[in-house]
This record gives structure tokens, C-alpha cells and sequence, in this order.
């Protein structure tokens, strides 16, 4: 591998710059006989910010010009965060990897210091993401939610300029950030489910490369990438994209595993979860057992409304 150059294709923000680097790290860490350049690359949800990102659909938005980059060999690995990565992929590519999940909760940024308890119909709420709307209207039925667009900094820059009072963000993209004084409170997932696969940074790569493969395996970490499989294919069951109000929460403790899945629907009237719980290298059939109930539970219903709503692009 001396001398071997690897390219990693990335988004441009600084949150994918960081967690671009940090699979450099890994690599140059674990493989010191290779080098390592990363590619910038802009895609179309990144060119498009005017508009929201449930209209824009899902699949594909932040991971597309990655993916054709990769299969016209111009790089070697697009890095991901994960909950952006749809569960189904395109001919020839594959999820290589995942580096150790950090903090999986959203979190509340807020510019006069309040609370989601303190918060109030005065208090104009932002967030680009239909699961995290669902959610807050099913706590506060009067809170005022718009939506907002950009990367972690362009957010937080919009609304210290007036845009809205307070955000709901990834806690671990502040934390990676080092942003974490701009938190003013990390959700509890009974109050907000998380995205399925939050907190873990994914690695795309071609098939049938052995050389790829054989850095995958070196930096993988294999418990963040046999829940996040899970996760995922819990997602793939449901049906649901990163763009439908649907969330998982894993727990693990030692080797038990624990997992809650979460749907509801727009305005977070109706909403179904179910938990189940077994051994850690059952993950997969529990979340799949988890899916099934979810549907017998009247999941199938509020899909079908989701996606007859109107302005919605189904995945």
C-alpha cells in the first residue's frame, strides 16, 4: 500500500470537511502507507436552498454527485453522515464503513436561552426536517415552525440575525463543531426520536474493490455499524426516507439491546411507538419485529396520509 492514494469525496461544509478528515485520520492511523487527498464536491441539496427539503424528495439530495463521482472513479469513498444516506443504493456501491457513533440526540439552540418548556407561540422555532416539526407540534400544538436551510453555521448565523428565536440541530454536528456553547438543551428522545443512524459517520464505497474493502474493515467500528444496520433496515422496512416523520432509538447495555421505533404523522396528531427489546446480535430481527408491529399498529395508514399530502415527494 506505499505510496497508494486514496480519495475521499465530501460534501463542502464544515461539518463534512470535519468528518471527512476524521476518515482520513482513521486511515492514515491504521494504513501509515497511504495517502490521502480529499475532494470537494458540491451536490444538489447543497446548490438548492430556497427550498425545503421535503419538497425536494430525499433520495439522493446530499449523496447523488457523490455516488456518480465514485462510479466514474474520479474518487475512491464519499463520507456521509449517515442519517443522510438512503437504505437502498446504486448499482455497484455499497456502505464500506462506519467510525464509532457519537451523541445521537437532537438539541435545542436557542438565542435568549429558553427551554423547549419555555418556549411559546411568540417564539419562532426553525428546522428543515419534517420528524423534528411532527414532534415539536405534538408537544406544543402552538409553537410557530418555519423552515430553515443551510449548513450549521449558516443557520446559526441566520437566526442570531433576527430569522428565528430558536433551532433544533444534531447535537453531535454542534459538539463536532466544537459549537457546543451554542447548545441550550439536548432533547430527551421521549420528548424527540432521533433520525435513524444519527450521530454515525458513514463511508460509501465501490464494490468489488479489495484494496477499499480491506481499509474498510481496518477502520470500521463494528458495533456503531451493527446497530446502524439495524437502524437502517428498520427504515427500509417502514418504508420511510429521511424525509418522513419516522425515528429509532437504540439502547445497548452490555449485551442487551433495546430499540424503540417512531412514527407520526405532519402535525404530530397521531403517532405510534413500540419497543422491543433482546440480545445485542439480534439487533436486525428486533428492529424488523419492531417495523411489523409499527405497521399492524396503524403505521401503514399515516404513511399513505404523508404521502398524499400535498407538496410531498414520496422517496
Amino acid at each position: 500500500m506505499k505510496n497508494k492514494i486514496i480519495r475521499i469525496g465530501t460534501r463542502g461544509s464544515e461539518l463534512a470537511r470535519y468528518q471527512a478528515d476524521q476518515v482520513r485520520l482513521e486511515i492514515e492511523k491504521n494504513f501509515p502507507g497511504i495517502e490521502v487527498e480529499i475532494v470537494v464536491i458540491i451536490t444538489q441539496g447543497d446548490k438548492n436552498l430556497e427550498v425545503s427539503l421535503s419538497k425536494m424528495g430525499d433520495k439522493g439530495v446530499f449523496t447523488k454527485e457523490l455516488e456518480i463521482a465514485m462510479l466514474n472513479n474520479e474518487t475512491d469513498m464519499a463520507v456521509h453522515s449517515l442519517k443522510d444516506l438512503p437504505t437502498s443504493f446504486p448499482p455497484g456501491l455499497k456502505l464500506g464503513a462506519v467510525l464509532k457513533r457519537a451523541e445521537v440526540r437532537d438539541a435545542l439552540v436557542s438565542k435568549n436561552g429558553k427551554t423547549l418548556s419555555q418556549l411559546g407561540p411568540g417564539d419562532v422555532i426553525a428546522t428543515s426536517s419534517l420528524r423534528r416539526k411532527s414532534q415539536l407540534l405534538a408537544y406544543n400544538p402552538d409553537f410557530n415552525i418555519i423552515d430553515i436551510r443551510g449548513n450549521v453555521t449558516t443557520r446559526l448565523a441566520k437566526m442570531d440575525k433576527g430569522y428565528c428565536d430558536a433551532q433544533i440541530m444534531a447535537a453531535t454536528a454542534l459538539q463536532r463543531l466544537g459549537l457546543d456553547e451554542r447548545i441550550t438543551q439536548i432533547i430527551d428522545p421521549d420528548i424527540m426520536f432521533p433520525a435513524v443512524s444519527q450521530g454515525a459517520i458513514g463511508i460509501e464505497v465501490r464494490e468489488g474493490d479489495p484494496l477499499i474493502d480491506e481499509i474498510m474493515t481496518g477502520i470500521n467500528h463494528e458495533e456503531t455499524m451493527l446497530i446502524t444496520k439495524a437502524e437502517r433496515a428498520f427504515l427500509r422496512s417502514m418504508e420511510g426516507g429521511c424525509q418522513i416523520p419516522i425515528g429509532g432509538y437504540s439502547i445497548i447495555n452490555g449485551n442487551d439491546y433495546h430499540f424503540t421505533g417512531f412514527i407520526a404523522d405532519l402535525n404530530g396528531k397521531k403517532s405510534i411507538k413500540v419497543s422491543l427489546s433482546g440480545r445485542l446480535e439480534e439487533a436486525e430481527t428486533i428492529t424488523l419485529a419492531v417495523s411489523k408491529q409499527m405497521m399492524v399498529a396503524g403505521a401503514t395508514e399515516i404513511l399513505a396520509e404523508i404521502r398524499n399530502a400535498a407538496g410531498y415527494i414520496a422517496d
